[in-house]
């Protein structure tokens, strides 16, 4: 093997494409994989619809996720968000129960990678 050479020519087809095939699902991984979306949904309607709908509209308290100025850019922003909103409403949720709502946002509203 020629230390010069390029990798791919070094390396037999199937473990570079075994390589890039790892490397997009890396990339597109879903930041929220503990998380239910369906029992996200089930605690958003209990816990989240009323003040959201109240302060920002929509009847199902959407408008905060939808609305063009928006804080939350990123996964991580959401997960500090839910965090944020557990503590200062005096939720009773765990760690778990943000990463379902999370999960149920992500996939409804965000659609972060």
């Amino acid at each position: 093997m020629d230390i010069r050479s390029p990798l791919h020519a070094t390396l037999p087809r199937s473990v570079v494409a075994s390589l890039l095939a790892s490397a997009a699902l890396t990339v597109n991984a879903n930041p929220f994989p503990d998380g239910d979306p369906v029992e996200g949904e089930k605690m958003h309607a209990a816990q989240c619809v009323e003040c959201h709908a109240r302060q920002f509209g929509g009847e199902d308290g959407s408008a905060i996720y939808t609305r063009a100025d928006r804080r939350v850019k990123t996964a991580s922003a959401l997960s500090q968000q839910l965090t944020t909103c557990t503590t200062m409403l005096k939720l009773d949720l765990f760690p778990e129960d943000e990463q379902h709502l999370a999960a149920y946002l992500n996939q409804h509203y965000y659609k972060f990678q």
